[in-house]
């Protein structure tokens, strides 16, 4: 690293804390945290494959495999999905067992289910163009009010507010140093004063790259959030068990539920609770006796 910007960027961190200690949330508060912002930005930002495109189906993909897993492992799932299923069409018309096994790796398939099923209603309903607007993107299935906005941000450069992880970290940590219990409803204010309303694009991007090297930094301070959970164990946990399920149909094709059972090796009953949420989901279907991955 240029050894110069590092002191600089130090020597911002240190006064923007030192301004908000003195002085509250000031505006010079606030532009001494855009210019450390974009100063991070501009020499250490990632070049990560849905920065380079505007396309909203591409950003739309990008965000609902970042909910809740890592950009590197993000990264070559997203290459591999989207030069499977290009676009809002194709990934449409695909049978419900080819989207799964593009998906493996990345865990939670929920995720894969409702964005195939937010593929064809945007391909029946929407003429094949998602909407620009957030309120109606949060009736699509697995998009909530943030990532709707982070959609709207980053395909469609529109300035919304809204608050996830990296974001909520670096709020606490520079504008909330000493407090606990921190509620995201004191934090979006600020949040829409730091905006840079002419490019949200860049600065969201900006904020994401900043949160995940504060992160190695400090303690984290979403600890301090009142929005703060731990997650629970994924070993031996029911969603490891769902991810298991699927993967052995993806494999094996169809299968009768005690053959399950005997794959994986679990009692019984909590294999036979598993396929029926599973099916109620409607990632599997019965055919007599046999359980397969829905078309």
């Amino acid at each position: 690293m240029n050894r110069t910007l590092d002191t600089g960027q130090n020597d911002l961190e240190n006064r923007l804390l030192a301004t908000v200690r003195q002085e509250g949330i000031t505006p010079e508060a606030i532009a001494l945290f855009r210019e450390l912002i974009c100063l991070h930005y501009r020499e250490y930002g990632r070049d990560l494959p849905w920065r380079r495109t505007t396309d909203p189906y591409r950003i739309l993909v990008s965000e609902l495999m970042l909910q809740q897993t890592q950009v590197d492992r993000v990264v070559p799932k997203y290459e591999a999905f989207i030069g499977r299923f290009p676009d809002f069409a194709s990934l449409a018309r695909a049978p419900l067992s080819d989207v799964l096994a593009a998906w493996q790796g990345l865990g939670y398939n929920r995720r894969a289910i409702a964005l195939q099923k937010t593929a064809e209603r945007v391909v029946h309903e929407f003429e094949g163009a998602l909407p620009a607007d957030v309120e109606t993107l949060t009736t699509f299935p697995g998009i909530g009010p943030a990532t709707a906005a982070a959609i709207a941000a980053y395909a469609f450069n529109l300035p919304v507010v809204y608050i996830e992880t990296n974001i909520r970290r670096i709020f606490i940590h520079f504008f909330f140093e000493d407090r606990e219990g921190v509620r995201d409803e004191e934090l979006l204010p600020i949040i829409d004063q730091a905006l840079l309303r002419d490019d949200p694009r860049t600065w969201y991007s900006a904020l994401m790259d900043y949160g995940t090297v504060l992160s190695k930094r400090t303690v984290n301070p979403n600890r301090r959030s009142a929005a703060y959970t731990v997650q629970s164990r994924f070993e031996g946990s029911d969603r490891q068990l769902r991810g298991r399920v699927l993967a052995l149909l993806l494999k094996e094709g169809a299968l009768a539920e005690e053959e399950i059972v005997r794959h994986l090796g679990e009692d019984p009953g909590r294999v036979s609770r598993i396929l029926g949420r599973l099916e109620a989901e409607g990632f599997l279907a019965r055919d007599g006796g046999r359980i397969t991955l829905c078309r």
